[in-house]
């Protein structure tokens, strides 16, 4: 996923930006959470076929991880304008 060179509302220079590996990790800790805690109360409650739960919790985690990186990626860059926007001027 890259980044866009500029914002195309604003012009404000985002090509420098790089949120490196802060999106990935809470993405990894949010949705590993998440899926976890879900996937052990089913299995506690209703004790599915193991091949049930592969088909249900292994595309769910996929589309979960991406749409948090996305987000968390977004927010840390907005993070870095807010506290030091210096690093925006070309």
């Amino acid at each position: 996923m890259d980044i866009l060179p500029n914002c195309p509302a604003c012009g404000l220079s985002l090509g420098a930006q790089d949120s490196g590996d802060g999106p990935v990790f809470f993405a990894l800790v949010i949705v590993g959470f998440l899926i976890v805690g879900i996937a052990a109360l089913v299995e506690i409650k209703y004790a599915p076929p193991y091949w049930l739960q592969a088909v249900i919790y292994v595309p769910l985690t996929v589309i979960a991880s991406i749409v948090c990186m996305r987000f968390f990626k977004a927010w840390l860059i907005a993070i870095q304008y807010k506290y030091n926007p210096d690093n925006f001027k070309d």
